[in-house]
């Protein structure tokens, strides 16, 4: 960034973020990247995936 006081501030305020939250924001800015419809499919198989864990039976891990 430009402003290294404003970052400082910043981690000040709200602390370092988590390793999920930095992954996180790596991977909307990659999914920014894309072009609609890479987009379209992406959303698409993330539904796809959830609905069929969603209907899947559950198991005990152990």
């Amino acid at each position: 960034m430009k402003h290294p006081t404003f970052v400082a501030e910043l981690h000040k305020k709200l602390g370092a973020p988590s390793s999920e939250a930095v992954e996180s924001l790596r991977l909307l800015k990659a999914f920014l990247k894309l072009s609609p419809r890479q987009r379209f499919e992406v959303v698409e198989l993330v539904e796809r995936l959830a609905a069929e864990v969603a209907s899947a039976p559950e198991y005990p891990l152990s």
